[in-house]
C-alpha cells in the first residue's frame, strides 16, 4: 500500500484552533471531573461536544474542504497526547485510562507530575516527557482514529495531528538513571510513527499533519544542522514512496527554518507548512526566496501568512503580496495561519466593551480564519471577489496608524531622555547585603511567591462589584478581610516574609494593565496557558504610563497588620509584555522601557509607604528569548535593562526580589544574575533542583529554589521537602538561600495550601537544626 495522494491538500487551512472553547467549556469540564462532580462518561461527552462544535464553526467560517480542519484537540496538552499516542509515555498498557493520563499531567499523592515548561517562545506550557532506556514503544493510534470517526459522523473529514518525532524527543528530558539521551531513541520512535501512519492509511485517512517546530529553534540538545540531519533521516523513512501512509502535511511553525529547510524540502512531503508571519519575515527577510528555491515540484507550500500569535487585523494587501510571490514562482500554494490559533482568543465578536476604533483593529481566532479564507479567494479570484474584507483591512491599518490612542508624546520624551545602554543600581550587591541586615531576617527565611488562593467568595465579591451588587466601600472591605486572613494564616504557620495574597488582582498582568494607560483589556479573550488554566492577555495599544499608584494602599494596609515584613508585589516589564498582546508598530524594547519607568515610580511610592522588601516578578524572562541564537543577546540586553530601570533608584536597604518559573533557565542564568536582584526565587521542584549546578557557578545573589510544585494538587511530605532543600543547600551558601514554593498559590485551595506551607516551614526548621549546610561564601 502506497501513500494516498489523489486527494488535493485544501487551499485554505489553519495550523490549529483554540481547544478550551469559546466559554471555556473544556476548563469547566476538566475541573468538574477532577473534583468528582461529573463522571468519566459525562466528561468525555462534554469534550466530544466541544470538538464537534469547534469543527462545525470552522466549516462555517470557510474551511469547507476535506482535511482543511486540523484534529489537534487535546484534553490537557498536545505534547502529552502525542507522547501517549506513540508510546513514549503510558507504559505497556494498550490504552491509557483517564486517571493515569491526568496523573502524568497533575500528579497525585504518590507520584509527582511531569515537568512543565514553555512551548518555544510562547506563553503556552507543555508537559515534558521523560525518556528512559527502554525502546519497546507501543503505538496507540486509536485516539486519532476516534477523532477522525467522530468528525466523519458529523459530516467532516478532519486532519489527524501529531507532534513530530524529532521535536518530541528534542523537547523531552532524560529520565533519572537513564544512560541514553532522548534523541538516541529516534530510530525506534520512527518505527512507531510509521506504524501509526499505516493504521491511519488502512482506515482510509488521506492526510495527516506532523509538526516539527524544533527545526526553527537553536536548541541545546543538538545543533541546527544535527537536527536537520535527524529530520532528513527520519522523514526519508516515513515518507518513502512504498510506505503505507496517508499524504503528509509536514509543518515547521514558530519561526524560520535554516538547515532544516533543505532537509524537509529534500524528503518531499506532499505539503510543507512554513511560518511567514510578518515578524518571522522581519527576522529572516530572505525566507520566502529560500523557500521558493528549496521546495521541489510535487510539494505544496502551505504559507502561514496570517499571524497566529498576535491579535492585530492582518494587512491583507501586504499578506497577499507574499502569497503572490510564491504563486508566481510556479509553486502550488495553500493559505494558512503561521502557527496554531490556540495562542489567541476565540472571537472579537463577543467583546461588547471594547472601544469602537480598537475593535476594528483586532483579529482573534475566528477572524483569522476569515482572513485565511479571504486571502485564499483573493489569490485565486482577485481582490474584487472579497472587496469588503479588503476594505475592512485597509480601514484597520489606516485608522490604527492615525489614532491618537497609540501615541503619547510625554511618555516618548521621558523614555528618549533615559541614558543609553545598561543602567546600574547603586551601591553594588555586596554593599546592599550589608545595608539589608537591618531587615533582621532568620537563616533560610521562608516566604511565598505572592498570590494566595482566590476563593469562590473572593470571585463572587469581584463579580458582585462589577455588576453593582457591592459598592466600592463594600468591595474594599471584603478584600481587606481576605488580606487580614492571609496575614494571620502566614503568622500562624511561622512564615518569615509575608505577602498580602493579592485578592484584589484577577491576574498578575491584567491587574496592572487595567491601571496603566496604553492598555485595553477584554471581557472574554481567554487563552489556554496549560490544562484547565486560562488567562486573558491584555492588549498594548499605545505608549504606556502610570496615572497613579497601583499597589501602595494594599501593601500599606497589609504591613499594618504585622510586625514582620510584607513584600510589595509588582509584575515586571518583560512579563507584562510576554503575557499581553503587544504592539507590532514599535520595538518591544521601547514598550519595555516605558513600563520600566512607570514601575520605577511605583517602587518609589512603596518605599515611601514603608515597604522594605519589593518583589518584581519576571517569570516570563526566558519565554521571550528568541529561538535563534544570533538574536538572543540584543533581547537579553533590553530585557535586563527594563528590569533594572524598575529598581535603579531603590534605596540600598530595600531588598529587591524577583521570581521566575516554568521555563528552561540554564542558558540564561547569567542574564538572570545580571538583573541584579537581591533575591531570586525560581522554579526548581519539578526538575528536582537540576538547574542549581548552573546557579552554583554563575549566580552571586540570594536564591530561593522552589521546593514544591504548586501546579499539582498534591501536598508534599516533609521528607520530600527536606530532601530538596538539602540538595539546594549543597549548591547555595546558607546566607543566600531562601525557602519558598515554585510559584504563586492562586490556583490552589486553602486546605492544601495550608498543609503544604506548614510542611515547608517544618522542613526548613529541620534542615537548619539538623543538616550541615555549605560554608558561607562571600562574593
Amino acid at each position: 500500500m502506497t501513500a494516498i495522494k489523489h486527494v488535493p491538500f485544501p487551499n485554505a487551512t489553519i495550523e490549529g484552533y483554540p481547544r478550551v472553547g469559546p466559554n471555556r467549556e473544556l476548563k469547566k469540564a476538566l475541573e468538574s471531573f477532577w473534583k468528582g462532580r461529573i463522571d468519566t462518561e459525562a466528561f468525555r461527552s462534554a469534550a466530544h461536544s466541544l470538538r464537534i462544535n469547534n469543527w462545525g464553526r470552522l466549516a462555517e467560517l470557510g474551511l469547507k474542504e476535506d482535511y482543511a480542519i486540523p484534529a489537534d484537540a487535546a484534553l490537557y496538552d498536545h505534547v502529552l497526547e502525542t507522547a501517549v499516542t506513540v508510546g513514549l509515555l503510558g507504559g505497556d498498557h494498550a490504552e491509557v485510562e483517564l486517571d493515569e493520563f491526568f496523573t502524568l499531567a497533575r500528579g497525585n499523592a504518590e507520584r509527582a507530575p511531569l515537568e512543565m515548561t514553555k512551548w518555544f517562545d510562547t506563553n503556552y506550557h507543555y508537559l515534558v516527557p521523560e525518556v528512559g532506556d527502554d525502546e519497546d514503544y507501543l503505538a496507540r493510534p486509536q485516539r486519532l482514529l476516534d477523532l477522525f470517526n467522530e468528525a466523519a459522523e458529523a459530516g467532516q473529514k478532519v486532519r489527524p495531528f501529531l507532534v513530530g518525532p524529532v521535536t518530541l524527543l528534542a523537547l523531552s528530558k532524560q529520565a533519572e538513571g537513564a544512560t541514553t539521551q532522548p534523541l538516541d531513541h529516534l530510530p525506534a520512535l520512527t518505527k512507531v510513527y510509521a506504524e501509526i501512519l499505516k493504521s491511519l492509511a488502512e482506515a482510509g485517512i488521506e492526510w495527516v499533519q506532523i509538526e516539527e517546530p524544533a527545526l526553527v529553534a537553536d536548541l541545546g540538545v543538538a545543533s541546527d544542522e544535527e537536527l536537520a540531519q535527524l529530520a532528513r533521516q527520519t522523514y526519508t523513512t516515513l515518507l518513502a514512496e512504498d510506505a503505507a501512509r496517508p499524504a503528509v502535511f509536514l509543518s515547521a511553525p514558530y519561526g524560520s527554518l535554516n538547515a532544516g529547510l533543505q532537509a524537509l524540502a529534500d524528503v518531499r512531503p506532499e505539503a510543507l507548512g512554513v511560518d511567514l508571519a510578518p515578524q518571522t519575515l522581519k527576522d529572516a527577510p530572505d525566507y520566502v526566496e529560500r523557500i521558493i528555491g528549496a521546495v521541489q515540484p510535487g510539494t505544496r507550500i502551505v504559507a502561514g501568512v496570517v499571524d497566529g500569535r498576535n491579535i492585530w487585523a492582518a494587512d491583507l494587501r501586504e499578506r497577499l503580496s507574499v502569497l503572490e510571490q510564491i504563486s508566481n514562482a510556479d509553486h502550488e500554494v495553500s493559505v494558512s495561519s503561521s502557527v496554531s490559533l490556540l495562542h489567541v482568543p476565540h472571537t472579537v465578536a463577543v467583546e461588547t466593551k471594547l472601544p469602537v476604533d480598537v475593535a476594528g483593529w483586532l483579529s482573534f481566532a475566528d477572524e483569522k480564519v476569515g482572513e485565511v479564507a479571504a486571502l485564499n479567494t483573493a489569490l485565486r479570484q482577485g481582490t474584487t471577489a472579497v472587496g469588503e474584507a479588503f476594505a475592512r483591512s485597509d480601514r484597520a491599518v489606516r485608522t490604527r496608524n492615525e489614532s491618537a490612542r497609540t501615541h503619547n508624546e510625554a511618555v516618548q520624551a521621558r523614555v528618549a531622555n533615559l541614558p543609553n545602554g545598561q543602567v546600574t543600581r547603586q551601591p553594588a550587591y555586596p554593599e546592599r547585603v550589608e545595608a539589608q541586615k537591618v531587615l533582621n531576617l532568620p537563616k533560610l527565611p521562608t516566604t511565598t511567591i505572592g498570590s494566595f488562593p482566590q476563593t469562590a467568595e473572593i470571585r463572587k465579591a469581584r463579580a458582585d462589584h462589577r455588576d453593582g451588587v457591592l459598592n466600592d466601600a463594600q468591595y474594599t472591605e471584603a478584600l481587606k478581610d481576605e488580606v487580614k486572613s492571609v496575614i494571620e494564616l502566614q503568622e500562624r504557620l511561622g512564615i518569615d516574609v509575608l505577602v498580602h495574597g493579592e485578592p484584589e488582582r484577577n491576574d498578575m498582568v491584567q491587574y496592572f494593565a487595567e491601571l496603566l494607560d496604553g492598555f485595553i483589556v477584554t471581557e472574554n479573550g481567554w487563552v489556554q496557558s496549560y490544562g484547565s488554566r486560562c488567562t486573558r492577555p491584555p492588549v498594548v495599544v499605545g505608549d504606556v504610563s502610570r496615572p497613579k499608584a497601583m499597589t501602595v494602599e494594599w501593601a500599606r494596609y497589609a504591613q499594618s497588620l504585622s510586625e514582620k515584613h510584607v513584600k510589595g508585589m509588582l509584575t515586571g516589564p518583560v512579563t507584562i509584555l510576554a503575557w499581553s498582546f503587544v504592539r507590532d508598530d514599535v520595538p518591544l524594547s521601547v514598550s519595555a522601557d516605558q513600563i520600566g519607568v512607570a514601575l520605577a515610580d511605583e517602587v518609589r511610592d512603596l518605599e515611601e509607604a514603608g515597604i522594605k522588601i519589593i518583589q518584581i516578578d519576571e517569570p516570563a524572562l526566558r519565554e521571550l528569548l528568541p529561538l535563534r541564537a544570533e538574536n538572543r543577546r540584543s533581547y537579553l540586553d533590553w530585557a535586563v535593562r527594563s528590569f533594572r530601570l524598575v529598581a535603579a533608584e531603590a534605596q540600598p536597604e530595600t531588598q529587591i526580589h524577583t521570581h521566575l518559573c516554568y521555563s528552561e533557565f540554564g542558558q540564561i542564568i547569567e542574564a538572570i544574575n545580571d538583573l541584579d536582584a537581591d533575591v531570586t526565587s525560581i522554579e526548581a521542584a519539578r526538575s528536582r533542583m537540576e538547574l542549581l549546578g548552573d546557579i552554583e557557578e554563575k549566580f552571586t545573589s540570594g536564591i530561593g529554589p522552589g521546593i514544591y510544585d504548586i501546579h499539582s494538587p498534591r501536598v508534599p511530605e516533609v521528607a520530600e521537602l527536606v530532601e530538596l532543600l538539602t540538595a539546594a543547600a549543597k549548591h547555595v551558601p546558607a546566607e543566600r538561600l531562601w525557602v519558598n514554593p515554585d510559584c504563586g498559590l492562586k490556583t490552589r485551595g486553602y486546605e492544601e495550601t495550608e498543609a503544604s506551607l506548614r510542611n515547608m516551614v517544618i522542613a526548613r526548621d529541620h534542615v537548619v537544626e539538623n543538616v550541615p549546610l555549605k560554608e558561607t561564601v562571600r562574593n
